[in-house]
């Protein structure tokens, strides 16, 4: 026993070097990958047919990257431009899925580590979606609404030629909400002279579907719900700290809230509140205004609310609580976080971002039988009410909120469920991290090997 975990460090460690040797200066992609070796790399080493077939190696590598220019005028009049991708990461099992970013931050390394996940997450849902994902450096914070709309014209000249509903359904992400994806299918539409489900997070007037904009909150409390129900348990009574503001996080409160749990946090890049008494549905219901209509920042909260404390260039990672919701970005959530956290006695962490916690900190939940949902298992709500838009576009129908929601929460079961299949290990704990990434990677990989060497 000794000698095969030898055997799968040695291989992991050397895959992961060539990996870093190829794909020089992009440590997010590096890390996003060595998260999953280290779970797939057993079962790489048990199956001669994924050796052979090269898998491992094929599936690391995008199966495709476009990278280009957009020219855009700003409201003076000034030409100004910005670098855009889209990393077509693997469509073994459907056209590629996974939305578009705009922010400074974004950098091909980025990309290809959100590409590489979003191939699991997809996988994971069950539904017909490979995995893909792009962006630009493009920042839409402090742009007007025409400034916004044609940068984003000028971007799909060039991305809609390598776009479609059976090719490649982008949807939104940091950045991009319903504004700019309202405004990248306009120009789509016009260009193509189709209208068809080729983007998804659109406006209920147009194809849109019901509850896309709440799901990926709603998601990750869903998933958590099922954690805690194999131990017999649930999220009502809970305290519950939840990190970032944005759509995701704030749809993570709303549910909460109504499943019964009290949230005490909430951030934004300045800084996080404390509220002891708890966002109730009134508080929330004028954060979300603050956040989505009038685009505040989170200290606002504290004055409105005189119980709640704001902690300026802090994280909410010290506040006691019995769950957590890292759902701000990547890489919030670090070793000493972690620590706090268990310390304080957490019981389950849900990642409603993409990889906000780093390894040291995955790797401390697990080692103290923390149940830990990974991103790409508690995330996925949203890419699964993308999926089932894309459905609902090319049925020409609109389901109803209740039948969305209900579809929504079977397919958060089905994640769970595909995720503790692999990750139970008999003895009473589920590492969902092991379980999510060998569910995801069996998947796609028979696809790959029923297709043949291509």
């Amino acid at each position: 026993m000794k000698k095969k975990g030898k055997t799968t460090r040695s291989e992991v460690s050397k895959f992961v070097r060539g990996l870093v040797r190829r794909n020089p200066g992009e440590p997010e992609f590096h890390q996003a990958v060595q998260e999953v070796v280290e779970s797939v790399m057993p079962v790489v080493l048990d199956n001669k047919k994924y050796q052979d077939a090269q898998i491992l190696e094929r599936m690391t590598e995008p199966d495709r990257i476009i990278i280009f220019r957009v020219t855009w005028e700003d409201d003076e009049g000034n030409f100004r431009a910005n670098r855009a991708w889209r990393v077509q990461f693997n469509n073994s099992i459907g056209p590629y899925k996974g939305g578009m970013r705009f922010h400074p931050s974004v950098t091909l390394s980025v990309l290809k580590f959100l590409g590489f996940e979003q191939v699991y997450k997809n996988s994971l849902t069950g539904l017909p979606m490979g995995g893909g994902k792009g962006g630009s450096n493009f920042n839409p914070k402090g742009k007007s609404d025409h400034e916004v709309m044609r940068f984003c014209q000028s971007l799909m000249i060039e991305l809609h030629r390598h776009i479609g509903e059976d090719t490649d359904v982008p949807a939104g992400d940091i950045g991009v909400g319903r504004r700019e994806i309202s405004y990248m299918f306009g120009q789509y539409k016009r260009l193509a002279n189709r209208f068809t489900g080729t983007l998804t997070g659109k406006g209920l007037s147009f194809g849109g579907s019901l509850i896309r904009t709440e799901a990926t909150g709603y998601g990750a409390v869903y998933f958590m719900q099922n954690m805690l129900g194999v131990k017999g348990d649930s999220v009502n009574g809970k305290t519950a700290v939840v990190s970032g503001s944005g759509n995701v996080a704030l749809y993570c409160i709303q549910k909460l809230i109504q499943e019964g749990a009290k949230v005490v946090t909430a951030s934004d890049s300045r800084g996080f509140i404390h509220d002891p008494k708890g966002i109730t549905a009134e508080k929330f219901a004028w954060l979300k205004e603050l956040k989505e209509v009038k685009r505040g920042r989170i200290y606002e909260y504290a004055e409105k609310f005189p119980e709640a404390k704001f902690y300026e260039g802090k994280t909410p990672w010290g506040i006691a609580c019995d769950l957590a919701f890292p759902c701000a970005t990547q890489n919030e959530l670090h070793g000493d976080d972690a620590k706090k956290l268990i310390s304080n006695g957490v019981k389950a962490v849900a990642e409603g971002a993409n990889m906000p916690s780093t390894l040291d900190g995955t790797r401390l939940f697990l080692e103290n039988k923390i149940l830990f949902a990974p991103g790409k298992a508690a995330n996925a709500g949203g890419v699964a009410v993308s999926g089932l838009e894309q459905s609902q576009n090319a049925l020409r129908i609109a389901w109803s909120r209740e039948e969305v929601d209900g579809r929504l929460r079977d397919i958060m079961k089905g994640v769970h469920d595909r995720s503790r299949q692999y990750g139970d290990d008999g003895k009473g704990f589920i590492n969902y991290v092991q379980g999510s990434n060998i569910a995801g990677f069996v998947k796609v990989a028979d696809a790959m090997l029923a297709y043949g060497a291509v």
